[in-house]
């Protein structure tokens, strides 16, 4: 029997109650990152997912110029070229911040934290940071990763590989996995139409390849069904993509292909699908687009590298080889099974609306702000 939609999603679990307040925190996004609502990478999204469940409470958002779609206060556009790093200071200095939190870029963190050595300063990984190599390789990137008063990972099992290279470092590491508002991707899972969707960068990572040589046994077999691919930075990667893409010309309406669609568009098209498809051959720090094709009602077929079985929990199929043959059978067990797939798509999308909430995440991240804050203040003799 259909559930109610709106009734799972007001239902979330409350977040935990943030007594403290938050912490006057610059976010400082990777250059290159515009901020734009439309054309958002994934770690924007988590930035204003996480953002907006504070309701931006003493938030500064510092991203490059480019964009005019924001959608967001606090706000901060920083000039191209040479000019980027004194504006840069100039503009966290007015701010004051007591926590910095650098989004991916380890470099302008350090740099950050020498400029600034009265913030406490966060380093947010959106992918794993470099493993060491050698003994020197771990003593040097110790020292350097010891100016950071903390770690943000998108998944435990990202933390777990930092702190099984770094264990003195293991007290300044926390998990919190990418939260994802749900309200915009909900969708009945009982209504859907014969597509097979696909959403991520353009790239072999992402299995790409794999699901383009996977589809056109499908497509054969069972002519009632679509397929879909929405294939982010097409652009850069579009000299190596293209060839596997071309592979389902011949089969025209049937196999769709979005080139650096709009959010809009990939939530229009993840919201109607049958299955949703993540065979990353690489360990995912996360898999945001898991969690989004699990809230828009999607089934889903996943690879299970890395953070994904963390975002999906047991409510994915995941396959123990990635290769065409193997993301054929599993989309042709799917098809062939309706029941069992719309099942799956139930207890996912309440799983992603209990587990991945942004209110609980956000309250999480905050209560890691105030204590890197708090642990800066007493280093710099500012007790309490």
């Amino acid at each position: 029997m259909p559930f109610d939609l709106e009734q799972l999603y007001r239902a979330k679990a409350p977040a935990r109650e943030d007594t403290a307040g938050p912490p006057r925190t610059a976010i400082l996004l990777p250059s290159g990152c515009l901020f734009s609502a439309s054309h958002p990478n994934s770690m924007e999204t988590v930035v204003r997912t996480l953002a907006g469940a504070l309701d931006h409470q003493n938030i500064r958002i510092f991203c490059c110029e480019g964009a005019t779609d924001h959608d967001a206060p606090g706000v901060e556009v920083l000039p191209a070229g040479s000019r980027h790093r004194r504006v840069l200071l100039e503009k966290l200095r007015a701010f004051d911040p007591q926590v910095v939190e650098h989004h991916q870029q380890a470099k302008r963190a350090f740099a950050m934290a020498a400029a600034l050595p009265e913030a406490a300063h966060l380093l947010y990984r959106h992918s794993a940071l470099k493993a060491p190599r050698t003994r020197f390789d771990a003593w040097r990137y110790h020292r350097r990763y010891a100016r950071m008063n903390g770690f943000v990972f998108v998944s435990a099992a990202e933390q777990a590989l930092f702190t099984a290279h770094y264990p003195r470092l293991a007290d300044r590491a926390w998990a919190v996995p990418n939260p994802i508002d749900a309200g915009p991707w909900l969708s009945s899972p009982e209504y859907r139409e014969p597509v097979i969707a696909f959403a991520g960068r353009a790239m072999q990572e992402k299995g790409v390849d794999v699901i383009c040589a996977a589809l056109p046994a499908i497509l054969d077999r069972y002519p009632d069904w679509r397929a879909v691919l929405m294939l982010n930075d097409w652009e850069h990667h579009k000299h190596w993509a293209a060839r596997h893409v071309e592979t389902l010309d011949r089969f025209g309406e049937r196999a769709l292909v979005l080139r650096s669609a709009p959010l809009s568009e990939v939530r229009h098209q993840m919201k109607s699908a049958a299955i949703a498809l993540t065979p990353s051959i690489w360990d995912e720090p996360f898999g945001l687009a898991a969690v989004e094709a699990h809230a828009a009602g999607a089934a889903l077929i996943s690879s299970g590298r890395g953070g994904l079985r963390e975002a999906s929990g047991p409510h994915a199929l995941y396959l123990d080889d990635i290769t065409p043959q193997t993301l054929s059978a599993a989309i042709e067990r799917l098809i062939l099974n309706p029941s069992d797939r719309l099942e799956m798509a139930r207890a996912a999308q309440r799983y992603v609306v209990e587990v991945h909430s942004p209110r609980q995440r956000a309250a999480d991240l905050s209560g890691i702000r105030r204590l890197a804050a708090a642990r800066a203040d007493f280093r710099n003799g500012r007790r309490q």
